[in-house]
């Protein structure tokens, strides 16, 4: 006996295996984080098994549990998880500002730094090390510096009588390469054997002198930034869409693209300050996540928020483990993203937006 499928059936029965093989991601993408995080503690140059692992985290949770005391406590809390927390946040923050981006600009080119955050991070960092500012003055300067240049690049573009996304493009590129030049002549006019080698290390980007004051309150930036967004994800579909669709859909497009440009912006100025300028996170993470969920934000940001995470801290591992001298971030994501990103393009269209 013959059983004729009809159309509707088929739909049903394709839409029922999609939502089966988005479980599947989900499922990956909740799993890779927690071993990534698990299994970056006992990489480094001080060994820590497993068990003393899960006894010192078990030992924090439940008063009863003595876990390890001493060296390898200290190293633990005190070195390894900082770190490690502040590698998943800012490959996640990084991560969902890029995919944010390349839906508002309707370009798969686009990356964080598209205006001049990253740029402006730069130049406050510069400005600080210029100045002989301690560690915390450095981030604080980053971090004001960044949100000035972003908030530069808004109001320039507004005076731009044409296509508003086309105008913040411009004036992004534009405010970037000041502020590349500020940075620039900072670093001719620096001392040469004091200051001029910090700012330079602090522009290829590196976690090793965070701490857990530096995670704590880049941590809350983020959240300001990422929550929003988080929540705005069902609406950032229509930015893909042209300014007359969204429009027609009932949606103020205007205030959308601010509220993208003000959370992205508190979001890679909030990475960028503890890490420095590290490239290809933000442009890489989200192609992967498209090429694995489809393009619906719905999905596509949690997902970029996974893998960004897991990456950003498996490039911070190779960082601290390949060689005796800590590889800088800004140099490894730059290696390992420019192949991959050639390769995700000979695969065609379906990583693209």
């Amino acid at each position: 006996m013959l059983v004729r499928i009809n159309d509707n059936t088929r739909d049903a029965l394709a839409e029922s295996e999609s939502e089966g093989n988005l479980r599947k991601v989900y499922f990956v993408v909740v799993l890779l984080p927690i071993l990534a995080f698990i299994l970056s503690f006992p990489l480094g140059r001080y060994p820590i098994t497993i068990p003393d692992l899960l006894a010192a985290l078990l030992g924090k949770i439940f008063p009863y549990i003595h876990g390890p005391e001493g060296v390898i406590n200290t190293v633990i809390f005190q070195v390894r998880l900082p770190r490690i927390i502040a590698a998943m946040i800012v490959g996640a923050a990084l991560s969902i500002a890029g995919a944010a981006y390349q839906g508002m600009f309707k370009n798969p080119l686009v990356s964080p730094d598209i205006l001049g955050a990253s740029s402006g991070a730069g130049l406050g960092a510069a400005l600080a090390i210029f100045f002989s500012l301690n560690v915390v003055g450095i981030q604080v300067s980053a971090f004001v510096v960044s949100l000035l240049a972003v908030v530069a690049v808004y109001f320039l573009s507004n005076k731009i009588k044409r296509d508003p996304t086309l105008a913040l493009v411009l004036t992004g590129i534009l405010v970037g390469t000041l502020c590349s030049s500020f940075t620039s002549l900072l670093k001719y006019m620096a001392d040469p054997y004091d200051k001029l080698p910090a700012i330079t290390f602090w522009l290829m980007g590196s976690l090793a002198t965070v701490s857990p004051k530096n995670v704590m309150s880049s941590f809350v930036i983020m959240l300001l930034g990422g929550v929003p967004l988080y929540l705005l994800r069902w609406r950032l579909n229509v930015l893909s869409l042209e300014e007359e669709e969204g429009k027609t859909l009932g949606l103020e497009t205007g205030k959308l693209r601010l509220a993208v440009i003000i959370c992205s912006s508190l979001l890679t100025a909030g990475a960028v300050s503890i890490s420095g300028l590290i490239g290809w996170v933000g442009l890489i993470v989200p192609h992967l996540a498209r090429m694995l969920v489809g393009p619906n934000y719905k999905v596509l940001l949690p997902v970029s928020i996974a893998i960004g995470s897991v990456y950003m801290l498996l490039v911070d591992d190779l960082a601290r483990c390949l060689t005796s001298a800590e590889i800088p971030l800004g140099i490894l994501t730059s290696i390992i993203g420019a192949p991959f990103f050639f390769a995700i393009l000979l695969r065609g269209k379906r990583g693209m937006v």
